[in-house]
Protein backbone atom coordinates (compact mmCIF):
# COMPACT_ATOMS: atom_id res chain seq x y z
CA UNK A 1 0.00 0.00 0.00
CA UNK A 2 3.03 2.30 -0.35
CA UNK A 3 1.55 4.16 -3.30
CA UNK A 4 -1.76 4.94 -1.56
CA UNK A 5 -1.44 8.38 -0.01
CA UNK A 6 -2.01 8.82 3.70
CA UNK A 7 -5.64 9.27 4.59
CA UNK A 8 -6.82 7.93 1.26
CA UNK A 9 -7.66 4.37 2.17
CA UNK A 10 -10.56 3.11 0.09
CA UNK A 11 -13.83 3.64 1.94
CA UNK A 12 -16.63 1.10 1.81
CA UNK A 13 -20.32 1.07 2.63
CA UNK A 14 -21.86 -1.30 5.18
CA UNK A 15 -23.62 -4.47 3.97
CA UNK A 16 -27.20 -4.20 5.24
CA UNK A 17 -29.54 -4.70 2.24
CA UNK A 18 -31.69 -7.86 2.07
CA UNK A 19 -32.87 -9.38 -1.25
CA UNK A 20 -36.48 -8.27 -0.66
CA UNK A 21 -35.32 -4.71 -0.02
CA UNK A 22 -33.25 -4.68 -3.21
CA UNK A 23 -36.26 -5.96 -5.20
CA UNK A 24 -38.31 -3.16 -3.68
CA UNK A 25 -35.65 -0.59 -4.58
CA UNK A 26 -35.73 -1.70 -8.23
CA UNK A 27 -39.52 -1.97 -8.41
CA UNK A 28 -40.38 1.22 -6.55
CA UNK A 29 -37.79 3.25 -8.46
CA UNK A 30 -38.95 1.91 -11.83
CA UNK A 31 -42.65 2.61 -11.31
CA UNK A 32 -42.62 5.94 -9.49
CA UNK A 33 -45.25 8.54 -10.32
CA UNK A 34 -45.43 7.94 -14.08
CA UNK A 35 -47.62 4.84 -13.87
CA UNK A 36 -50.38 6.90 -12.27
CA UNK A 37 -50.03 10.34 -13.87
CA UNK A 38 -49.21 9.52 -17.51
CA UNK A 39 -51.57 6.73 -18.74
CA UNK A 40 -53.97 9.32 -20.16
CA UNK A 41 -51.15 10.93 -22.16
CA UNK A 42 -49.90 7.57 -23.40
CA UNK A 43 -53.36 6.50 -24.53
CA UNK A 44 -53.72 9.77 -26.41
CA UNK A 45 -50.35 9.28 -28.13
CA UNK A 46 -50.50 5.57 -28.94
CA UNK A 47 -53.84 4.06 -27.89
CA UNK A 48 -54.12 1.65 -24.93
CA UNK A 49 -52.84 -1.45 -26.72
CA UNK A 50 -50.10 0.49 -28.49
CA UNK A 51 -48.91 1.85 -25.13
CA UNK A 52 -49.00 -1.61 -23.52
CA UNK A 53 -47.08 -3.25 -26.38
CA UNK A 54 -44.50 -0.47 -26.36
CA UNK A 55 -43.95 -0.86 -22.63
CA UNK A 56 -43.87 -4.68 -22.88
CA UNK A 57 -41.18 -4.58 -25.56
CA UNK A 58 -39.37 -1.99 -23.47
CA UNK A 59 -39.46 -4.28 -20.42
CA UNK A 60 -38.09 -7.20 -22.47
CA UNK A 61 -35.29 -5.03 -23.82
CA UNK A 62 -34.51 -3.85 -20.29
CA UNK A 63 -34.32 -7.50 -19.20
CA UNK A 64 -31.73 -8.11 -21.90
CA UNK A 65 -29.74 -5.14 -20.64
CA UNK A 66 -30.28 -6.38 -17.06
CA UNK A 67 -28.34 -9.51 -17.97
CA UNK A 68 -25.26 -7.32 -18.47
CA UNK A 69 -25.88 -5.58 -15.16
CA UNK A 70 -26.01 -9.00 -13.52
CA UNK A 71 -22.65 -9.93 -15.02
CA UNK A 72 -21.07 -6.73 -13.75
CA UNK A 73 -22.60 -6.89 -10.26
CA UNK A 74 -21.38 -10.46 -9.84
CA UNK A 75 -17.85 -9.55 -10.90
CA UNK A 76 -17.65 -6.12 -9.28
CA UNK A 77 -20.18 -5.70 -6.42
CA UNK A 78 -19.37 -2.05 -5.75
CA UNK A 79 -21.27 1.22 -5.94
CA UNK A 80 -21.10 3.38 -9.05
CA UNK A 81 -23.24 1.55 -11.61
CA UNK A 82 -22.84 3.16 -15.04
CA UNK A 83 -19.87 5.24 -13.89
CA UNK A 84 -17.98 2.13 -12.78
CA UNK A 85 -18.88 0.14 -15.87
CA UNK A 86 -17.98 2.98 -18.25
CA UNK A 87 -14.53 3.02 -16.64
CA UNK A 88 -14.14 -0.70 -17.29
CA UNK A 89 -15.44 -0.35 -20.84
CA UNK A 90 -13.68 2.78 -22.03
CA UNK A 91 -11.55 4.44 -19.37
CA UNK A 92 -11.64 7.45 -17.10
CA UNK A 93 -12.88 10.16 -19.47
CA UNK A 94 -15.93 8.19 -20.60
CA UNK A 95 -16.56 7.18 -16.98
CA UNK A 96 -16.76 10.85 -16.03
CA UNK A 97 -19.06 11.65 -18.97
CA UNK A 98 -21.38 8.77 -18.10
CA UNK A 99 -21.39 9.63 -14.40
CA UNK A 100 -22.03 13.31 -15.15
CA UNK A 101 -25.17 12.64 -17.21
CA UNK A 102 -26.37 9.79 -15.01
CA UNK A 103 -26.18 11.96 -11.89
CA UNK A 104 -28.41 14.55 -13.55
CA UNK A 105 -30.90 11.84 -14.49
CA UNK A 106 -31.09 10.48 -10.95
CA UNK A 107 -31.30 13.88 -9.27
CA UNK A 108 -33.94 15.22 -11.66
CA UNK A 109 -36.17 12.22 -10.96
CA UNK A 110 -35.96 13.00 -7.24
CA UNK A 111 -37.20 16.50 -8.04
CA UNK A 112 -39.93 15.29 -10.38
CA UNK A 113 -41.26 12.79 -7.85
CA UNK A 114 -41.50 15.57 -5.27
CA UNK A 115 -43.48 17.70 -7.72
CA UNK A 116 -45.72 14.70 -8.51
CA UNK A 117 -46.86 14.65 -4.88
CA UNK A 118 -47.98 18.26 -5.25
CA UNK A 119 -49.78 17.33 -8.47
CA UNK A 120 -51.70 14.65 -6.57
CA UNK A 121 -52.72 17.20 -3.96
CA UNK A 122 -53.79 19.61 -6.70
CA UNK A 123 -56.27 16.99 -7.81
CA UNK A 124 -57.42 16.01 -4.31
CA UNK A 125 -57.59 19.50 -2.82
CA UNK A 126 -57.53 22.07 -5.65
CA UNK A 127 -59.00 24.80 -3.47
CA UNK A 128 -56.11 24.60 -1.03
CA UNK A 129 -53.31 24.02 -3.54
CA UNK A 130 -54.35 26.84 -5.89
CA UNK A 131 -53.86 29.61 -3.40
CA UNK A 132 -51.17 32.29 -3.35
CA UNK A 133 -50.40 32.30 -7.07
CA UNK A 134 -46.77 33.24 -7.74
CA UNK A 135 -46.12 33.16 -11.51
CA UNK A 136 -46.25 30.95 -14.61
CA UNK A 137 -43.39 29.13 -16.34
CA UNK A 138 -43.94 27.49 -19.75
CA UNK A 139 -47.69 27.54 -19.16
CA UNK A 140 -47.50 26.02 -15.68
CA UNK A 141 -48.96 28.11 -12.85
CA UNK A 142 -46.79 28.00 -9.73
CA UNK A 143 -48.52 28.35 -6.35
CA UNK A 144 -46.86 28.71 -2.96
CA UNK A 145 -48.44 25.59 -1.33
CA UNK A 146 -46.98 23.26 -3.98
CA UNK A 147 -43.53 24.82 -3.52
CA UNK A 148 -43.66 24.39 0.26
CA UNK A 149 -45.03 20.83 0.17
CA UNK A 150 -42.57 19.62 -2.48
CA UNK A 151 -39.70 21.14 -0.49
CA UNK A 152 -40.84 19.42 2.72
CA UNK A 153 -41.04 16.06 0.92
CA UNK A 154 -37.50 16.50 -0.38
CA UNK A 155 -36.24 17.29 3.13
CA UNK A 156 -38.15 14.37 4.66
CA UNK A 157 -36.50 11.78 2.43
CA UNK A 158 -33.11 13.36 2.92
CA UNK A 159 -33.52 12.72 6.64
CA UNK A 160 -34.79 9.15 6.03
CA UNK A 161 -31.79 8.29 3.85
CA UNK A 162 -29.38 9.89 6.32
CA UNK A 163 -30.58 7.58 9.11
CA UNK A 164 -29.11 4.49 7.47
CA UNK A 165 -29.62 2.02 4.65
CA UNK A 166 -31.30 -0.53 6.91
CA UNK A 167 -34.10 1.95 7.66
CA UNK A 168 -34.52 3.27 4.11
CA UNK A 169 -34.41 -0.28 2.71
CA UNK A 170 -37.08 -1.53 5.11
CA UNK A 171 -39.31 1.47 4.35
CA UNK A 172 -38.87 0.85 0.63
CA UNK A 173 -40.12 -2.71 1.01
CA UNK A 174 -43.28 -1.77 2.94
CA UNK A 175 -44.06 1.07 0.53
CA UNK A 176 -43.72 -1.32 -2.42
CA UNK A 177 -46.14 -3.83 -0.86
CA UNK A 178 -48.80 -1.11 -0.51
CA UNK A 179 -48.06 0.07 -4.06
CA UNK A 180 -48.66 -3.35 -5.62
CA UNK A 181 -51.74 -4.03 -3.48
CA UNK A 182 -53.31 -0.70 -4.42
CA UNK A 183 -52.79 -1.24 -8.16
CA UNK A 184 -54.25 -4.76 -8.03
CA UNK A 185 -57.34 -3.55 -6.14
CA UNK A 186 -57.94 -0.67 -8.57
CA UNK A 187 -57.48 -2.86 -11.63
CA UNK A 188 -59.77 -5.61 -10.36
CA UNK A 189 -62.61 -3.32 -9.26
CA UNK A 190 -62.64 -1.10 -12.38
CA UNK A 191 -62.55 -4.13 -14.68
CA UNK A 192 -65.27 -5.87 -12.68
CA UNK A 193 -67.63 -2.88 -12.55
CA UNK A 194 -67.26 -1.95 -16.23
CA UNK A 195 -70.02 -3.29 -18.50
CA UNK A 196 -67.80 -3.81 -21.57
CA UNK A 197 -64.15 -3.31 -20.57
CA UNK A 198 -62.61 -4.76 -23.75
CA UNK A 199 -64.98 -2.84 -26.01
CA UNK A 200 -64.31 0.37 -24.09
CA UNK A 201 -60.61 0.14 -24.88
CA UNK A 202 -61.20 0.73 -28.59
CA UNK A 203 -59.58 2.23 -30.59
CA UNK A 204 -56.63 0.14 -29.49
CA UNK A 205 -54.12 2.29 -31.38
CA UNK A 206 -53.94 6.00 -32.05
CA UNK A 207 -55.84 6.76 -35.25
CA UNK A 208 -53.56 9.57 -36.39
CA UNK A 209 -50.50 7.39 -37.04
CA UNK A 210 -49.40 3.88 -37.97
CA UNK A 211 -49.38 1.02 -35.49
CA UNK A 212 -45.56 0.90 -35.64
CA UNK A 213 -45.27 4.60 -34.86
CA UNK A 214 -47.70 4.23 -31.97
CA UNK A 215 -45.53 1.51 -30.47
CA UNK A 216 -42.21 3.30 -31.12
CA UNK A 217 -43.38 6.50 -29.43
CA UNK A 218 -43.85 4.60 -26.17
CA UNK A 219 -40.90 2.25 -26.67
CA UNK A 220 -38.59 5.27 -26.90
CA UNK A 221 -39.42 6.26 -23.32
CA UNK A 222 -38.62 2.78 -21.94
CA UNK A 223 -35.20 3.91 -20.60
CA UNK A 224 -37.06 6.53 -18.58
CA UNK A 225 -40.12 4.40 -17.74
CA UNK A 226 -37.96 1.63 -16.28
CA UNK A 227 -35.05 3.70 -15.01
CA UNK A 228 -34.64 2.56 -11.45
CA UNK A 229 -33.76 -1.09 -12.00
CA UNK A 230 -30.21 0.25 -12.45
CA UNK A 231 -30.39 1.45 -8.84
CA UNK A 232 -29.56 -2.15 -7.96
CA UNK A 233 -25.87 -1.89 -9.00
CA UNK A 234 -25.66 1.42 -7.10
CA UNK A 235 -26.60 -0.56 -3.98
CA UNK A 236 -24.44 -3.61 -4.81
CA UNK A 237 -21.77 -2.67 -2.30
CA UNK A 238 -24.40 -2.90 0.45
CA UNK A 239 -25.80 -6.37 -0.38
CA UNK A 240 -25.80 -8.75 2.58
CA UNK A 241 -26.33 -11.65 0.15
CA UNK A 242 -24.62 -13.13 -2.88
CA UNK A 243 -24.39 -10.76 -5.88
CA UNK A 244 -25.38 -13.73 -8.05
CA UNK A 245 -29.04 -13.06 -7.14
CA UNK A 246 -28.98 -9.59 -8.68
CA UNK A 247 -30.08 -10.58 -12.19
CA UNK A 248 -33.11 -12.50 -10.90
CA UNK A 249 -34.14 -9.58 -8.67
CA UNK A 250 -33.84 -7.07 -11.52
CA UNK A 251 -35.79 -9.20 -14.00
CA UNK A 252 -38.55 -9.85 -11.45
CA UNK A 253 -38.82 -6.13 -10.71
CA UNK A 254 -39.02 -5.25 -14.42
CA UNK A 255 -41.81 -7.76 -15.05
CA UNK A 256 -43.76 -6.50 -12.04
CA UNK A 257 -43.22 -2.91 -13.17
CA UNK A 258 -44.66 -3.71 -16.59
CA UNK A 259 -47.74 -5.30 -15.01
CA UNK A 260 -48.32 -2.16 -12.94
CA UNK A 261 -47.99 0.07 -16.01
CA UNK A 262 -50.32 -2.19 -18.02
CA UNK A 263 -53.01 -2.26 -15.31
CA UNK A 264 -52.97 1.52 -14.92
CA UNK A 265 -53.21 2.04 -18.71
CA UNK A 266 -55.95 -0.58 -18.84
CA UNK A 267 -58.15 0.87 -16.12
CA UNK A 268 -57.83 4.34 -17.67
CA UNK A 269 -59.13 2.91 -20.95
CA UNK A 270 -61.48 0.05 -20.03
CA UNK A 271 -63.58 1.70 -17.32
CA UNK A 272 -65.64 3.96 -19.61
CA UNK A 273 -66.35 4.00 -23.38
CA UNK A 274 -63.88 6.07 -25.41
CA UNK A 275 -66.62 8.52 -26.37
CA UNK A 276 -67.29 9.23 -22.72
CA UNK A 277 -63.64 10.02 -21.96
CA UNK A 278 -63.32 12.63 -19.27
CA UNK A 279 -61.23 14.99 -21.36
CA UNK A 280 -59.79 18.27 -20.19
CA UNK A 281 -59.01 17.08 -16.66
CA UNK A 282 -55.72 17.73 -14.93
CA UNK A 283 -55.35 14.01 -14.25
CA UNK A 284 -57.41 11.65 -16.42
CA UNK A 285 -56.62 8.42 -14.55
CA UNK A 286 -57.58 9.97 -11.23
CA UNK A 287 -60.84 11.29 -12.65
CA UNK A 288 -61.69 7.84 -14.05
CA UNK A 289 -61.14 6.18 -10.67
CA UNK A 290 -63.05 8.88 -8.83
CA UNK A 291 -66.03 8.64 -11.19
CA UNK A 292 -66.11 4.82 -11.24
CA UNK A 293 -65.31 3.93 -7.64
CA UNK A 294 -66.08 7.09 -5.71
CA UNK A 295 -64.32 8.25 -2.57
CA UNK A 296 -63.14 4.75 -1.59
CA UNK A 297 -61.45 4.23 -4.94
CA UNK A 298 -59.89 7.65 -4.71
CA UNK A 299 -58.42 6.83 -1.29
CA UNK A 300 -56.88 3.60 -2.62
CA UNK A 301 -55.59 5.54 -5.63
CA UNK A 302 -54.11 8.24 -3.41
CA UNK A 303 -52.32 5.66 -1.23
CA UNK A 304 -50.96 3.81 -4.28
CA UNK A 305 -49.65 6.93 -5.96
CA UNK A 306 -48.09 8.16 -2.70
CA UNK A 307 -46.31 4.83 -2.39
CA UNK A 308 -45.12 5.12 -6.00
CA UNK A 309 -43.84 8.62 -5.39
CA UNK A 310 -42.21 7.77 -2.06
CA UNK A 311 -40.46 4.65 -3.40
CA UNK A 312 -39.15 6.71 -6.32
CA UNK A 313 -37.89 9.44 -4.01
CA UNK A 314 -36.29 6.96 -1.62
CA UNK A 315 -34.73 4.82 -4.36
CA UNK A 316 -33.23 7.68 -6.33
CA UNK A 317 -31.98 9.43 -3.22
CA UNK A 318 -30.11 6.22 -2.50
CA UNK A 319 -28.77 5.72 -6.04
CA UNK A 320 -27.76 9.35 -6.65
CA UNK A 321 -25.87 9.62 -3.35
CA UNK A 322 -24.06 6.30 -4.05
CA UNK A 323 -23.14 7.45 -7.54
CA UNK A 324 -21.68 10.68 -6.16
CA UNK A 325 -19.83 8.65 -3.49
CA UNK A 326 -18.33 6.35 -6.11
CA UNK A 327 -17.25 9.24 -8.35
CA UNK A 328 -15.63 11.03 -5.40
CA UNK A 329 -13.84 7.82 -4.40
CA UNK A 330 -12.28 7.87 -7.88
CA UNK A 331 -11.39 11.59 -7.40
CA UNK A 332 -13.87 12.68 -10.09
CA UNK A 333 -15.73 14.80 -7.50
CA UNK A 334 -14.58 16.72 -4.41
CA UNK A 335 -13.47 14.65 -1.42
CA UNK A 336 -16.46 15.59 0.74
CA UNK A 337 -18.72 13.30 -1.33
CA UNK A 338 -16.78 10.20 -0.27
CA UNK A 339 -17.19 10.87 3.45
CA UNK A 340 -19.33 8.36 5.34
CA UNK A 341 -21.16 9.25 8.54
CA UNK A 342 -19.70 7.30 11.45
CA UNK A 343 -23.06 6.71 13.13
CA UNK A 344 -25.22 5.57 10.22
CA UNK A 345 -22.59 4.58 7.61
CA UNK A 346 -24.21 6.60 4.81
CA UNK A 347 -22.65 8.96 2.23
CA UNK A 348 -24.25 11.89 4.02
CA UNK A 349 -22.68 14.65 1.93
CA UNK A 350 -24.05 13.11 -1.25
CA UNK A 351 -27.53 12.89 0.28
CA UNK A 352 -27.58 16.53 1.34
CA UNK A 353 -26.03 17.71 -1.93
CA UNK A 354 -28.93 16.10 -3.78
CA UNK A 355 -31.22 17.92 -1.34
CA UNK A 356 -29.61 21.31 -2.01
CA UNK A 357 -29.78 20.78 -5.78
CA UNK A 358 -33.43 19.70 -5.77
CA UNK A 359 -34.84 22.18 -3.24
CA UNK A 360 -34.96 25.08 -5.77
CA UNK A 361 -36.69 22.94 -8.45
CA UNK A 362 -40.30 23.31 -7.19
CA UNK A 363 -39.98 27.02 -8.00
CA UNK A 364 -39.37 26.24 -11.70
CA UNK A 365 -42.72 24.58 -12.41
CA UNK A 366 -43.39 21.05 -13.53
CA UNK A 367 -43.06 21.69 -17.27
CA UNK A 368 -39.46 22.84 -16.93
CA UNK A 369 -38.69 19.75 -14.85
CA UNK A 370 -40.17 17.49 -17.53
CA UNK A 371 -37.68 18.93 -20.05
CA UNK A 372 -34.83 17.96 -17.75
CA UNK A 373 -36.14 14.43 -17.28
CA UNK A 374 -36.66 13.99 -21.04
CA UNK A 375 -33.08 15.08 -21.60
CA UNK A 376 -31.78 12.83 -18.82
CA UNK A 377 -33.15 9.79 -20.68
CA UNK A 378 -30.11 10.25 -22.91
CA UNK A 379 -27.76 9.85 -19.97
CA UNK A 380 -29.54 6.71 -18.80
CA UNK A 381 -29.28 5.17 -22.27
CA UNK A 382 -25.56 5.98 -22.37
CA UNK A 383 -25.15 4.14 -19.05
CA UNK A 384 -26.99 1.12 -20.48
CA UNK A 385 -24.67 1.11 -23.48
CA UNK A 386 -21.48 1.22 -21.43
CA UNK A 387 -22.75 -1.49 -19.09
CA UNK A 388 -23.33 -3.85 -22.02
CA UNK A 389 -19.90 -3.04 -23.48
CA UNK A 390 -18.26 -3.65 -20.11
CA UNK A 391 -20.10 -6.95 -19.63
CA UNK A 392 -18.97 -8.14 -23.05
CA UNK A 393 -15.35 -7.31 -22.17
CA UNK A 394 -15.56 -9.01 -18.78
CA UNK A 395 -17.05 -12.14 -20.36
CA UNK A 396 -14.28 -12.13 -22.95
CA UNK A 397 -11.68 -12.07 -20.18
CA UNK A 398 -13.30 -14.91 -18.18
CA UNK A 399 -11.27 -18.07 -17.68
CA UNK A 400 -13.55 -20.20 -15.51
CA UNK A 401 -14.84 -23.47 -16.94
CA UNK A 402 -18.45 -22.60 -16.06
CA UNK A 403 -18.03 -19.26 -17.75
CA UNK A 404 -16.95 -20.96 -20.99
CA UNK A 405 -20.28 -22.77 -21.17
CA UNK A 406 -22.59 -19.85 -20.52
CA UNK A 407 -20.50 -16.96 -21.85
CA UNK A 408 -21.69 -17.23 -25.49
CA UNK A 409 -25.31 -16.69 -24.42
CA UNK A 410 -24.45 -13.77 -22.17
CA UNK A 411 -22.17 -12.29 -24.82
CA UNK A 412 -25.07 -12.44 -27.26
CA UNK A 413 -27.31 -10.68 -24.74
CA UNK A 414 -24.63 -8.04 -24.18
CA UNK A 415 -24.37 -7.41 -27.93
CA UNK A 416 -28.16 -7.19 -28.16
CA UNK A 417 -28.15 -4.75 -25.27
CA UNK A 418 -25.57 -2.60 -27.07
CA UNK A 419 -27.78 -2.48 -30.16
CA UNK A 420 -30.89 -1.67 -28.10
CA UNK A 421 -29.14 1.09 -26.15
CA UNK A 422 -27.88 2.62 -29.38
CA UNK A 423 -31.39 2.45 -30.84
CA UNK A 424 -32.78 4.25 -27.77
CA UNK A 425 -30.20 7.00 -28.19
CA UNK A 426 -31.03 7.41 -31.88
CA UNK A 427 -34.77 7.56 -31.15
CA UNK A 428 -34.11 10.37 -28.68
CA UNK A 429 -31.46 12.34 -30.57
CA UNK A 430 -32.39 12.14 -34.26
CA UNK A 431 -34.60 15.16 -35.09
CA UNK A 432 -36.85 13.18 -37.45
CA UNK A 433 -37.52 10.44 -34.89
CA UNK A 434 -41.14 10.23 -33.66
CA UNK A 435 -39.74 10.27 -30.11
CA UNK A 436 -37.10 12.99 -30.56
CA UNK A 437 -36.34 15.32 -27.68
CA UNK A 438 -38.11 18.67 -27.71
CA UNK A 439 -36.13 21.83 -28.42
CA UNK A 440 -35.92 22.86 -24.72
CA UNK A 441 -34.59 19.38 -23.87
CA UNK A 442 -31.93 19.66 -26.61
CA UNK A 443 -30.87 23.06 -25.27
CA UNK A 444 -30.62 21.71 -21.72
CA UNK A 445 -28.66 18.68 -22.93
CA UNK A 446 -26.12 20.90 -24.66
CA UNK A 447 -25.95 23.21 -21.63
CA UNK A 448 -25.32 20.32 -19.25
CA UNK A 449 -22.61 18.96 -21.58
CA UNK A 450 -20.87 22.35 -21.67
CA UNK A 451 -21.07 22.63 -17.88
CA UNK A 452 -19.60 19.13 -17.60
CA UNK A 453 -16.71 20.16 -19.84
CA UNK A 454 -15.97 23.14 -17.62
CA UNK A 455 -16.14 21.02 -14.47
CA UNK A 456 -13.91 18.33 -15.98
CA UNK A 457 -11.31 20.95 -16.89
CA UNK A 458 -11.31 22.05 -13.24
CA UNK A 459 -10.84 18.55 -11.75
CA UNK A 460 -8.84 16.95 -14.57
CA UNK A 461 -5.42 17.17 -12.92
CA UNK A 462 -6.59 15.60 -9.68
CA UNK A 463 -8.70 13.00 -11.48
CA UNK A 464 -5.78 11.95 -13.66
CA UNK A 465 -3.20 12.09 -10.87
CA UNK A 466 -4.04 8.52 -9.90
CA UNK A 467 -2.31 5.70 -11.74
CA UNK A 468 -4.37 3.05 -13.49
CA UNK A 469 -3.72 0.66 -10.60
CA UNK A 470 -4.82 3.22 -8.01
CA UNK A 471 -7.94 4.11 -9.99
CA UNK A 472 -8.93 0.46 -10.30
CA UNK A 473 -8.42 0.03 -6.57
CA UNK A 474 -10.54 3.02 -5.60
CA UNK A 475 -13.35 2.30 -8.05
CA UNK A 476 -13.39 -1.51 -7.97
CA UNK A 477 -11.53 -2.53 -4.84
CA UNK A 478 -9.13 -4.62 -6.95
CA UNK A 479 -7.57 -4.97 -10.36
CA UNK A 480 -9.99 -5.30 -13.30
CA UNK A 481 -8.56 -8.66 -14.35
CA UNK A 482 -8.04 -9.97 -10.82
CA UNK A 483 -9.34 -13.46 -10.17
CA UNK A 484 -9.90 -12.70 -6.46
CA UNK A 485 -13.40 -13.66 -5.26
CA UNK A 486 -15.39 -10.41 -5.17
CA UNK A 487 -18.50 -11.84 -3.55
CA UNK A 488 -17.14 -11.79 0.00
CA UNK A 489 -17.00 -7.99 0.16
CA UNK A 490 -13.69 -7.83 2.09
CA UNK A 491 -11.55 -4.85 1.25
CA UNK A 492 -8.36 -5.93 -0.44
CA UNK A 493 -5.10 -4.09 -0.59
CA UNK A 494 -4.35 -2.23 -3.79
CA UNK A 495 -2.06 -3.99 -6.25
CA UNK A 496 1.63 -3.59 -5.58
CA UNK A 497 3.08 -1.20 -8.16
CA UNK A 498 5.75 -2.27 -10.55
CA UNK A 499 9.12 -1.33 -9.04
CA UNK A 500 10.94 -1.34 -12.39
CA UNK A 501 12.41 2.15 -12.95
CA UNK A 502 10.92 4.12 -15.79
CA UNK A 503 13.38 4.53 -18.69
CA UNK A 504 12.51 8.23 -18.78
CA UNK A 505 12.47 9.24 -15.13
CA UNK A 506 14.16 6.51 -13.14
CA UNK A 507 11.12 6.54 -10.83
CA UNK A 508 9.34 3.24 -10.12
CA UNK A 509 6.15 2.93 -12.18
Amino acid sequence: MDHVKAGQKRRQLTKTLKPSWVFAIALGSSVGWGAFILPGDWIGESGPLGAMIGLLIGALVMMVIASSYGVMIKKFPVSGGGFTYAFIASGKIWAFICGWFLSLGYISIVALNASAFSLLLKFLAPGFMKQMYLYSIAGWDVYLPEVIISSLIILLFAVVNSTGTDISGRIQFYFSVFLVAGVVILGAFTFGTSESPLENMKPLFSGGQSVLTSILVILAIAPWAYVGFDNVPQAAEEFNFSPRKATMLIVASLFTSFLIYAIMIGLTAWTFPAGAALNGNLWLTGEVVNTALGFGGLVVMAVAIMMGIFTGLNGFYMSSSRLLFSMARARALPDMFRKISKKNQTPVWGIWFVTLITLPTPWFGRQALSWIVDMSSTGVSVAYLFTCVAAYKVLAWGKEEANREIAPVKKGLALTGMAASTAFLLLLLLPFSPAALTTPSYVLLIGWAVLGGVFYAAIRNKYNSLSQEETEYYILGKSIESEVDTSVGVETAPPVPNKTPSPNTGIPT
